[in-house]
């Protein structure tokens, strides 16, 4: 386990944003008959999706979530230090998909940007690459407190078999952005990561890159072995983020874990000892939308809270890799907390 702690960085804003396309139960039916959608919709809890067309990428999803993110907050472009963009759907092989939106924005040429290739755990991990990174800057020469963006999605549905029933249904679009600001007075963040490169096959897009380039890119999953590494690896990392917090499972107020199915997350909220009020559960519209889905869940199911704050949340993002990653932090009030649908 890499245990951290994050000082003096704050959460000022989250929005999340999706595509205006929904397939929803129906549509999966006149693919794999109408029993078979009504099962995996019961087994799963995911009864609709929002999926990009055709032409749409990830940073289509992400541009406008920062960029009402930033109008929201009151925040000019050329005030943002850094962005860092976590996706497994990077727009294209190079250049990095960061330096693209950097200029999409209109951040200054003085804004460090990069890319985070991760999934399920990404969002944490890159709270706790962007927060590191922001709190190592210098302090600014107009005396402003040093930002980042964190902008976090995946257009999974581009790279799905849509006849294959063991991810076709599950995997949603999305994307997030999240505005970090230097608070010396922000209260610390616990954050634990942690790697299992052995789970590798089990998740993977093996073709359309270097290794398989003439292999069409499609997603598997055996679901069954993702269960399982959740259940093996999760509830202890849970365990030690808290431990080192100094906080109980009493003590938060929000449990959000990564949002892949409804039997998954019950499962591991038992394990953990959560209780139904503390658990997030905001799949049912949006399906797995990988590393969007926790601040998506925050955007969709919390925002009242969180708009009010100070909350207590633990957050915990688990799969592709294996990979996975968890932090207890206080957020909120938030200035902004929305979930955009972006017009077709």
């Amino acid at each position: 386990m890499a245990l951290a702690r994050l000082n003096g960085v704050a959460v000022r804003g989250i929005v999340s944003a999706l595509p205006a396309r929904v397939e929803d139960t129906a549509a999966l039916a006149a693919r794999f008959g109408e029993d078979a959608a009504r099962r995996l919709a019961a087994a799963t809890g995911i009864h609709a999706r929002h999926l990009v067309t055709a032409d749409q990428c990830t940073s289509d999803l992400a541009v406008p979530a920062a960029q009402a993110l930033l109008d929201g907050l009151g925040w000019s472009a050329d005030s943002i230090d850094l962005l860092v963009f976590v996706s497994q759907t990077h727009d294209q092989v190079l250049p990095a998909t960061a330096c693209l939106m950097q200029r999409r924005l209109g951040l200054p040429k003085t804004a460090a940007a990069f890319d985070l290739s991760l999934g399920c755990s990404g969002y944490v991990y890159g709270l706790w690459a962007a927060g590191s990174a922001l709190a190592s800057l210098l302090p600014r020469a107009d005396g402003r407190p040093a930002r980042a963006l964190l902008l976090a999605g995946d257009t999974t549905s581009r790279i799905l078999d849509p006849d294959d029933r063991a991810v076709a249904p599950l995997f949603g679009d999305a994307a997030a952005a999240t505005a970090l600001e230097i608070d010396t007075t922000a209260p610390p963040m616990t954050i634990d990561l942690g790697t299992d490169g052995a789970g590798a096959p089990y998740l993977m897009v093996a073709g359309g890159a270097m290794r398989a380039p003439e292999t069409p890119a499609r997603l598997f999953m055996d679901g069954t072995q993702v269960f399982a590494f959740t259940l093996r690896e999760v509830p202890a990392a849970i365990a030690a983020t808290l431990a080192a917090a100094g906080w109980a499972v009493a003590d938060v107020d929000r449990v959000v874990l990564h949002q892949a199915n409804e039997m998954m997350i019950r499962r591991l909220g038992q394990k953990i000892g959560a209780v139904d009020k503390q658990l997030v559960l905001a799949l049912a519209r949006h399906g797995n939308t990988s590393s969007a889905s926790v601040p998506l869940a925050l955007t969709d199911a919390v925002a009242a809270e969180l708009k009010a704050g100070p909350v207590r949340v633990l957050l915990s993002g688990f799969g592709v890799g294996w990979s996975w990653a968890t932090a207890a932090a206080t957020l909120g009030p938030l200035t902004v907390c929305e979930t955009l649908v972006l017009p077709t």
